[in-house]
């Protein structure tokens, strides 16, 4: 099995704005804590902050890490030596560990940051290097993340955490309608991963997490979607056993070898995960 979404962090290090008002998940989670509660043989190890550094203690961990496979890491995309930054990261400790990149594109003021030229550029580096690129958006950048895999199409794009459905106000579209648009374009996969955050923390049911999954698994298809636990940030509404099992459930009427594919498969290919047993 393999976590392809989790974090880890140590808030007395590194100041996490973001963090702020998660006071019970504002603690240090460390590799140790998370071998206690996961069942996955492998992991990707997923940035919190727009940092090199924070991606160079990463890619530390996992080099005497036998569960962390993988780091998705950050550089500037907008740096016009990108192609540089990232061969420099290639060389530290743990480098080899490095399979893919990530910028909060979620939080840029501008929607359409995604398909500036100056970051498609950037992402382009990032496949070029031979990594993947995860896509973390709200509404607002939806059209921006379906022109970026118009706009790059060799390139390995991963949605994080289902595209972010607003499962605690009932939304289901135009949700629904931007995972159709992104699952068409097949270089393109997505994460299982997320739902119990986006729903009431605190009254949230398989069942109502259910449609979902389903239409995740009907667009995608099993061979494109990957399961992650989004651990420790699931803590806030859910252990990571109740996320794994929930993610059970829903690919429960699958094949096994479609099941396998979920757990393992996908994310193997999609970074890829050399390092993953």
């Amino acid at each position: 099995m393999v976590d392809a979404h989790h974090h880890l962090w140590d808030p007395a290090r590194r100041d996490y704005e973001w963090l702020a008002g998660l006071d019970p998940i504002r603690r240090a989670y460390t590799e140790a804590d998370l071998r206690a509660v996961t069942p996955a043989s492998a992991t990707v190890l997923v940035q919190t902050l727009p940092s090199v550094s924070e991606t160079e203690e990463f890619l530390a961990i996992a080099a005497s890490s036998p569960l962390v496979a993988g780091v998705v890491g950050w550089v500037d995309l907008c740096a016009p030596d990108v192609a540089e930054r990232l061969a420099a990261l290639s060389e530290v400790p743990g480098g080899d560990r490095l399979v893919g990149i990530r910028h909060q594109a979620q939080d840029e003021p501008d929607p359409e940051w995604l398909v500036r030229p100056e970051v498609v550029r950037g992402i382009t580096a990032v496949a070029a290097a031979g990594l993947s690129y995860d896509i973390l958006v709200k509404p607002a950048q939806h059209a921006a993340a379906v022109a970026l895999a118009d706009a790059a199409p060799g390139v390995r794009l991963v949605l994080d955490h289902a595209g972010k459905p607003a499962v605690a106000d009932g939304g289901y579209e135009p949700w629904a309608a931007f995972v159709s648009s992104l699952a068409a374009r097949p270089n393109v996969s997505c994460k299982l991963s997320g739902l119990v955050t986006e729903a009431d923390w605190a009254k949230w049911t398989v069942e109502e997490l259910r449609p979902y999954a389903a239409h995740v698994l009907s667009e995608f298809g099993p061979d494109r979607v990957m399961f992650g636990s989004d651990w420790p940030v699931c803590e806030l509404a859910a252990t990571y056993e109740q996320v794994y099992e929930a993610t059970r459930t829903f690919t429960g009427e699958l094949s096994t070898s479609e099941q396998e594919e979920v757990f393992a498969g996908t994310a193997t290919r999609a970074y890829p995960l050399t390092g993953a047993s």
